[in-house]
């Protein structure tokens, strides 16, 4: 999850949270607010009519027009002292002008006059009623927490996204950063100290990075190069040594295991000095290659070795594949795949090739499926085929980058298949 959607949700699950309290307290507050002060009413109203009633003056009509009524009736001592003497609720009440039941907001007092009776006062007005209170307060509190939500979720997504835009200009110059490559410089202004603090972090390290870089591409160039000569005086004293008629039968066949080894080494001492030259672009001539025609070529060198182990080729040309690239390279690519599709080959297995305008395939049979993420690091070779290096695949891989294909290994039906396309 993107550091962005995570922000932006913990934030609305907390807005929701605190507004949905606000708005359950904001709807309690408003119907307390209005029962006192109905509450206030009816007691002044009871208290003028108490006061009225204990100095024997005439009482008001229970239905004088106004809003509120009224119900005086003497009750028992009993009745009196099982009941409060004042308490509120809200009840259904008939309206004798109106005709109908409403809801109102009742006020019982329970008084004892001079005689000692006891006498219960009920007054009541018509209110609002709750059902449609609740509707309306509830249809403008959802109304009003959208809009809040929203317009907060919005104003803290334009203002971290805003805070943040050094964080993504970092990010997007590290994704495009290539090692070895003439990079674009870091423009990233802020005046956030832990972003100019990241940026200086970054830089010195791609700067490390660089000159690591640089030194292990020197050093095995310089190796590899080095090697060489050594490597071809042994060879050329192992063969002076092998034409010595003193040698006996034991000796020679040492001496030719000795050999062989040495000729590993020093294919290997190419392959990774063909590959630090590619790493380090020194194959930047290009011309229009096209493998069909590539193919074919090494196909006539290769038919005797496939012979050798009675391998069938299968050619199936669609169309001409060609590409811009360097022809030294766009050769190697080739004979390396030709070359593993015979080493990883089985006896009387079979080759296919296939060549479109967009790609071309080269399919060998083959006992076991290699390990995919595996199979293009150096030195890898699954199960050790004699003449092999390991570097082949490898090789292959860093062309397709240089020349900007895409190679891609699958293992369908018996097959190893190797597809190179275009990007």
């Amino acid at each position: 999850m993107k550091l962005f959607h995570l922000v932006l949700s913990r934030i609305s699950l907390a807005l929701t949270v605190i507004l949905a309290l606000w708005a359950a307290f904001f709807y309690l507050a408003m119907v307390e607010e209005i029962n006192d002060e109905v509450d206030d009413s009816l007691s002044d109203y009871a208290e003028r009519l108490i006061v009225r009633s204990l100095s024997g003056d005439e009482l008001p009509s229970e239905n004088n027009g106004t809003n509120n009524q009224y119900y005086l009736y003497e009750v028992s001592r009993e009745y009196a002292q099982t009941y409060p003497h004042l308490s509120f609720h809200d009840e259904m009440v008939y309206i004798t002008d109106k005709g109908e039941t409403e809801p109102a907001r009742v006020l019982t007092v329970i008084f004892e006059t001079e005689e000692g009776q006891f006498m219960e006062l009920v007054v009541y007005t018509p209110t609002i009623e709750k059902y449609d209170l609740r509707q309306a307060i509830l249809g403008w509190i959802i109304f009003l927490y959208v809009v809040l939500l929203l317009m907060i979720v919005l104003l803290n997504a334009w203002v971290f996204h805003r805070n943040m835009k050094p964080l993504y200009n970092l990010l997007d110059w590290l994704d495009h950063y290539r090692l070895g490559h003439q990079n674009k410089p870091l423009e990233n202004t802020t005046r956030i100290t832990e972003f100019h603090k990241l940026n200086e972090v970054v830089l010195q390290s791609s700067q490390r990075s660089e000159q690591l870089y640089e030194q292990q591409k020197l050093f095995i160039g310089n190796a590899s190069h080095e090697m060489q000569t050594p490597l071809a005086i042994c060879r050329n004293r192992l063969e002076m040594l092998m034409e010595d008629e003193s040698l006996t039968e034991k000796q020679l066949g040492e001496l030719m295991k000795t050999h062989q080894t040495l000729e590993n080494l020093t294919r290997m001492n190419k392959s990774l000095l063909l590959l630090c030259k590619i790493e380090n672009g020194q194959f930047a001539e290009n011309t229009s290659v096209c493998f069909d025609h590539l193919l074919e070529r090494y196909l006539d060198d290769y038919q005797e070795v496939y012979a050798y182990r009675h391998i069938t080729v299968e050619v199936e040309n669609n169309a001409s594949f060609c590409v811009q690239m360097n022809d030294s390279l766009a050769s190697t690519l080739v004979s390396n795949l030709l070359k593993n599709a015979f080493v990883h080959n089985v006896d009387d297995g079979t080759i296919h090739i296939k060549v479109d305008s967009e790609s071309f395939t080269i399919s060998n049979t083959g006992e076991e499926p290699l390990d995919e993420n595996r199979i293009f690091e150096r030195f890898y070779q699954g199960k050790k085929k004699e003449g092999s290096t390991g570097l082949g695949l490898a090789l292959v891989d860093s062309i397709c980058k240089a020349a900007h294909l895409s190679i891609r290994y699958t293992y369908k039906d018996g097959y190893h298949v190797f597809k190179v396309s275009r990007e």
